[in-house]
């Protein structure tokens, strides 16, 4: 029988897997700092966007180290470790699988060689056309599987690290602006070599990725939230197309590709800490909005105003502030429970929620409840917890959703459930209303939930709501989280490229699991 592992998870009922993170990216050009503790806070301000494995590498000038491990960032590092991981530059991730296993080959920052040294690189997104770029390291470094291919890694950010490896004529720089180009998909950045810390955002600016100032170097990091853990000062986001580079000659930028900006609306919607911003749009403020929208769009006589929480709290607020309903807390929230791998009787499965949620009874009891929640995936969830309010007294239970029903998958970095498994593919609102007993079901608008961004919708992408990808997507065989497991990939047997990289004691290598 497996031990608990402590992870944090999204998940209410046993089973019941909600929309999923993308990952979470960090990086630190500062001599004289401790670039691991500071690339350790910054991922603990990320670890919401992954909870599967973190890992940081340093360079001190001269070689490159890395530690990672499957589990959550206070899990994976403790002092030793850190104090083990010296040096001047650092990146760091943290991990939900959205290509490739969540297994600890898979985990990130990967290593390859270069013609010069090594490269670490952390990706947050998901590329599109994988398929092909295995076909391009094949073509280009011949049939043997090098680095973290060799190894096992299935992985996008795999393939990504074995086409830098470049050739003696090129830098890694230079070699960078020939290959970002050629990916498609959705991909923030962050890699080092021994000298050069790195950062990338895709041309449509998928994922958010900001670059920040520190009194003695530089930060990138996906969410403002971690600029603000590490004492960093916000300077701007990196544009979309555009790769930065961070040595001792200072900051420098170039543009590999023309911008054509189709963020995440999701982000605002669930997958971004409500204290970031991004497009210099408060997250916490759009959702307060799009709650107030949800209001004047679906409104209802009751009692009271209460949030599935935590996602669901700025929506709520924003309603009852509409509505003049009065807002209260219903649900209290258990913060510590992650999973259990002991198995409970079915009785115990069905009231699987309450390993999480439980009513305030005194509160609810008697009351007409609007409740406020960021999303509905499969159903399951929302059937449990209207079942659970009814059972503690409420007289009537009105479901009102901050985004539009989920309908199609994403292919840009975030693990939905499948479109089979979608309680909104093929239901109307009112029929999924039924389908989890609640007395009536409001989802926002696609436009009212675009406008509480403050951004056009022509530079957002909607595509899990809409069914219209901005990035075009290759046949349904050259898709999916397990390609580079299911594929024969084009590649021999292996070679090892990194045998001669050194660990430090306390610091494990992407050479041997720690």
């Amino acid at each position: 029988m497996a031990r608990p592992d402590g992870r944090l998870t999204h998940e209410l009922l046993p089973g019941e897997k909600g929309p999923q993170d993308a990952c979470g990216v960090f990086g630190v050009w500062a001599p004289g700092e401790e670039v691991a503790k500071l690339t350790y806070f910054g991922l603990y301000a990320l670890q919401h966007r992954g909870q599967e494995s973190a890992g940081i590498a340093t360079s001190n000038g001269e070689q490159l180290l890395v530690y990672k491990d499957m589990g959550l960032v206070s899990q994976v590092f403790d002092e030793t470790a850190l104090n083990a991981l010296t040096g001047h530059i650092a990146i760091g991730h943290t991990r939900y699988s959205t290509t490739g296993g969540s297994t600890w080959e898979n985990a990130q920052p990967t290593l390859g060689a270069t013609a010069a040294g090594t490269v670490a690189l952390g990706h947050n997104g998901n590329l599109t056309n994988t398929a092909e770029l295995v076909e391009l390291v094949a073509e280009r470094y011949g049939p043997q599987r090098r680095g973290e291919l060799a190894r096992g890694n299935t992985t996008d950010t795999a393939v990504i690290t074995a086409l830098l490896a470049g050739d003696p004529d090129h830098t890694l720089e230079a070699t960078a602006l020939e290959v970002l180009p050629r990916l498609r998909g959705a991909f923030c950045l962050v890699f080092m070599d021994e000298h050069t810390l790195y950062a990338a955002r895709d041309p449509h600016g998928v994922r958010p990725l900001v670059l920040g100032r520190l009194e003695r170097g530089w930060v990138v990091a996906s969410e403002t939230a971690a600029l603000d853990i590490v004492g960093a000062s916000l300077v701007r986001e990196v544009e979309p197309g555009e790769l930065i580079a961070v040595d001792a000659d200072g900051l420098r930028t170039t543009r590999f590709a023309e911008p054509t900006p189709t963020g995440c609306v999701f982000e605002y919607v669930y997958l971004a800490r409500p204290d970031t911003t991004i497009a210099g749009r408060s997250v916490h403020a759009a959702r307060v909005e799009m709650g107030r929208t949800l209001a004047r769009e679906h409104p209802v006589e009751a009692d009271l105003v209460i949030p599935v929480p935590e996602s669901g709290t700025p929506a709520a607020i924003g309603y009852a502030a509409e509505s003049g309903i009065r807002y209260a807390q219903g649900l209290t929230k258990n913060a510590y429970v992650g999973r259990t791998f002991i198995q409970p009787s079915q009785t115990l499965r069905q009231l699987g929620i309450r390993l999480k949620l439980n009513p305030l009874r005194e509160v609810i009891r008697g009351q007409r409840l609007v409740v406020v929640d960021d999303s509905i995936v499969r159903g399951n969830t929302q059937r449990a917890l209207v079942r659970m309010l009814r059972e503690a007294g409420a007289a009537e239970v009105h479901v009102r959703i901050s985004s539009p029903p989920v309908q199609w998958p994403c292919f840009y970095g975030i693990d939905f459930a499948s479109r089979a498994e979608l309680i909104a593919t093929g239901l109307r609102p009112e029929e999924i209303g039924r389908s989890i007993g609640a007395d009536s079901l409001g989802y926002i608008s696609i436009d009212g939930m675009v406008a509480a961004t403050e951004r056009p919708s022509s530079q957002l992408c909607a595509a899990c709501f809409t069914g219209r990808y901005p990035i075009e997507l290759p046949s349904a065989d050259r898709l999916g989280k397990n390609l580079l497991e299911q594929s024969e990939l084009p590649l021999g047997a292996p070679e090892d490229g990194l045998s001669t990289l050194m660990t430090a004691t306390g610091g494990a290598g992407a050479l041997q699991h720690p």
